[in-house]
């Protein structure tokens, strides 16, 4: 068992400039013990031979292959734009600013 202190947790929150009460502390220090004793349970799980996986599931990837493409010029993509200046999209002003 890791026992995380209350002292360490009233540290940590110290430094991440989070007030905490005394149970917020008390919880927190047990809370992160569990955390603690659950991940080292996971590491004591022999993976010895066991694929590295990204995905729980065998699936393949859903993206579709690099390829160049042709794409619009500049004049195509602004050719029905309600309004174009300098070539790019003009919009309405939404802050004030000019």
């Amino acid at each position: 068992m890791s026992e995380i202190s209350r002292d360490e947790v009233a540290h940590l929150a110290t430094l991440a400039r989070l007030a905490l009460s005394e149970e917020e502390l008390e919880t927190f220090a047990s809370q992160i013990d569990g955390i603690i004793d659950n991940v080292s349970a996971v590491r004591s799980v022999d993976a010895d031979g066991v694929e590295p996986m990204s995905h729980p599931h065998s699936i393949r990837t859903t993206m579709r292959a690099d390829e160049v493409e042709e794409t619009l010029t500049a004049e195509q993509a602004l050719d029905q734009a309600p309004a174009a200046q300098d070539g790019r999209f003009e919009v309405p002003q939404i802050l004030g600013e000019s």
